[in-house]
């Protein structure tokens, strides 16, 4: 290696990254300095990718998980020849740049994931490893063999979400990881010391990882310490002690180099400690020859990969194919006796079953909760540390962690991943879920126990307000069935739907199976006609939907005429033409709403002067049939307050 370019490229990084950030006066200078010298030995020594093909399946992953320092990632995807121009470096947090403050999930750039919200990168990855290690094992190591890269930083080792998926990791023996931790010794208050003096190898050696220490800015230890952390059979923590603004002869080792652009005259300085003449953003020849030169590795990795693929037999061939290009899924309708009382949690798992012989990428599990769930491919064993080829994850019960590692096998690419648990418990898992919105991830979420009529576990088992929370986050699909058709499509909707999750909201509680079939193609718009009338809408979800029809029958009986409409998705249904809408809610009838958690958020159905019947307050430990009468969820308190605000409209 000749020491000198590699101390030109490495500067290089640092260099193009301040100046990038003093031209936007916004951003993470100390972190990029600081880790520079990481950077550069594992982009220019290890990391195997294409930035001729950004997405081929074999390629490494690399997750920044500390994303303030997101300008360390795009100096390195710009000089390693990736599409991100000196344009994009020069526009870092403008609007409508691919140069976000964070970056932010663009794969054709190089950008695996959107990362910022700290911990969510580390455990995300976890997942990725995970994916790795599935198809490894189904398909082989000639087809799939790569690793999961990551830098960390204090911040990361302090989420909670962090020590989740870390003991998940080391319980499973995923050696393919190797996470470089920026050990900096500052935190924005001030020195680590601050909040954080445990011993992080110690931690990690308990988890079952492999660690080992090293100066981060030796380049030549760091090397030596990924190469080892790549043969060992665990995970991996390289530490690696840095120095915060590393070459600022007033900001290193400060918090003052954490958040702040360097200023002018601090950045004249770095530039002559670097011995660096070069205007801003101008970059040598030969530094982007040192990095574009070393993703040669990765450009002949894949020609080798692709040679392998071509020379592998038709079944095998067709195997792969079938897990990274899966075409949507036509569901069959569990079959139940009419009148039957069934739990969509019941209807859901027999539903799954069938997926999942449809679908080989169809992987995942329960945050220890299999059985209440319903959430077990019942065809297939465990994926263990032994098999890699079982498609029942066991996260344990971790379900922040849960929610960050079925992004990450989705991410991975070829599989589908799901994680259930209990919808009350969404509330831990809401920073994965909210991210995976934002990438447009399109993991499927099993949340079951739907409402108070979960009986007797109480208010804090029992969700009131998670619906209407989980319906505020843009971009994910929250569906309520309330029968088996209705469960079979919300299935058939999740697995189609690629560019973002969709949550699936399952009762406890059994419901009765329908007398006559359901119109799947309705049932696919989100909302429809479930049973006409001319006098007022009655709006309802899930286990609501038989209670409207039976309070709109009592209401016949008093020579009412109630339209009931089943809305298992608000989202799909509002993404309908006006036309649907108006055709389905009627034209200008007077519209009322029901649903088993807070009213908040059904105005937009009933305005201002319709009735939303729901639960604006907490639960109670008590019998499911004892908290439907004393909170009017019966037949008869639902019809005689339908009758006194008819009456009154």
């Amino acid at each position: 290696m000749n020491n000198q370019i590699d101390q030109r490229a490495t500067d290089a990084l640092r260099v193009l990254s301040i100046d990038a950030i003093q031209r936007a006066n916004s951003g993470h200078p100390g972190m990029p300095m600081g880790m520079a010298d990481i950077a550069s030995v594992l982009w220019s020594r290890f990391l195997i990718v294409d930035p001729g093909d950004p997405t081929w399946i074999d390629r490494d992953r690399f997750v920044l998980s500390n994303g303030h320092g997101s300008m360390l990632l795009y100096s390195l995807l710009h000089l390693s020849g990736f599409p991100l121009t000196m344009d994009d470096i020069k526009a870092f947090r403008q609007f409508g740049s691919v140069t976000a403050g964070h970056p932010e999930y663009d794969p054709e750039r190089g950008i695996e994931m959107t990362t910022g919200p700290l911990g969510q990168g580390f455990a995300t990855g976890v997942g990725m490893a995970i994916g790795e290690a599935h198809l490894r094992g189904v398909l082989g190591a000639d087809l799939v063999d790569h690793r999961i890269y990551g830098f960390v930083s204090d911040g990361d080792l302090m989420e909670g979400v962090t020590a989740e998926a870390a003991s998940l990791a080391g319980h499973l023996g995923l050696g393919k990881i190797t996470y470089l931790y920026d050990d900096n010794h500052i935190t924005i208050d001030g020195t680590t010391d601050l909040a954080f003096t445990e011993d992080v190898a110690a931690r990690f050696d308990s988890y079952g990882w492999h660690t080992v220490a090293v100066d981060g800015h030796d380049r030549e230890a760091i090397a030596a310490a990924i190469a080892e952390a790549n043969e060992d059979t665990r995970p991996s923590l390289v530490l690696c002690r840095t120095h915060i603004g590393f070459g600022s002869p007033n900001k290193q080792d400060t918090s003052a180099s954490h958040g702040s652009p360097l200023g002018g005259d601090e950045i004249a300085l770095v530039r002559a400690a670097f011995d660096w003449d070069l205007p801003p953003f101008e970059m040598p020849d030969d530094v982007y020859d040192f990095y574009r030169d070393a993703m040669e590795r990765g450009r002949d990795a894949r020609a080798a990969w692709m040679q392998r693929c071509d020379g592998a037999d038709e079944g095998r061939k067709k195997q792969l194919e079938a897990y990274f290009n899966a075409s949507d899924l036509h569901l069959g309708v569990p079959h139940h006796e009419s009148g039957s009382l069934v739990a969509t949690r019941s209807l859901s798992g027999e539903v799954l079953q069938e997926a999942a012989a449809l679908l080989p990428g169809l992987i995942g599990g329960s945050g220890d909760l299999t059985p209440s769930n319903n959430s077990r491919i019942e065809t297939s064993d465990d994926f263990t540390r032994a098999d890699r080829t079982g498609r029942n994850v066991r996260f344990g019960i971790r379900e922040h962690a849960m929610g960050s590692i079925v992004n990450g096998i989705t991410l991975h690419g070829g599989l589908r991943g799901y994680g259930a648990t209990f919808l009350t418990f969404s509330d831990y898992m809401r920073p994965a879920v909210r991210l995976g919105a934002l990438m447009g991830t399109p993991s499927i979420w099993i949340w079951t126990h739907d409402s108070v009529f979960l009986g007797e576990d109480g208010p804090t088992h029992q969700p009131v307000e998670h619906l209407a929370a989980l319906r505020s986050i843009p971009g994910l699909r929250v569906i309520r069935p309330a029968d088996p058709t209705e469960v079979a499509v919300a299935w058939e909707l999740a697995l189609g739907h690629t560019d973002g999750p969709t949550a699936l909201i399952l009762s406890r509680q059994g419901l009765p199976v329908p007398p006559e079939p359901i119109d799947r193609g309705l049932v696919a718009r989100g909302g429809y006609v479930r049973r006409q009338g001319t006098d007022a809408v009655l709006v309802a979800t899930g286990s609501e939907v038989p209670l409207a029809e039976q309070a709109a029958d009592l209401l016949g009986e008093r020579g009412h005429s109630i339209r009931v409409v089943s809305m298992p998705s608000v989202e799909i249904f509002l993404a309908q033409d006006e036309d649907y809408r108006a055709e389905v809610l009627g034209d200008g009838l007077p519209t009322a709403t029901i649903e088993a958690g807070v009213t908040f958020g059904w105005e937009r159905f009933s305005g201002r002067t319709g009735l939303r019947i729901g639960i604006d307050h907490f639960g109670a430990s008590a019998p499911a049939s004892v908290i439907a009468e004393e909170w009017g969820f019966t037949p008869k308190a639902v019809s005689d307050r339908l009758a006194i605000w008819l009456d009154a409209s």
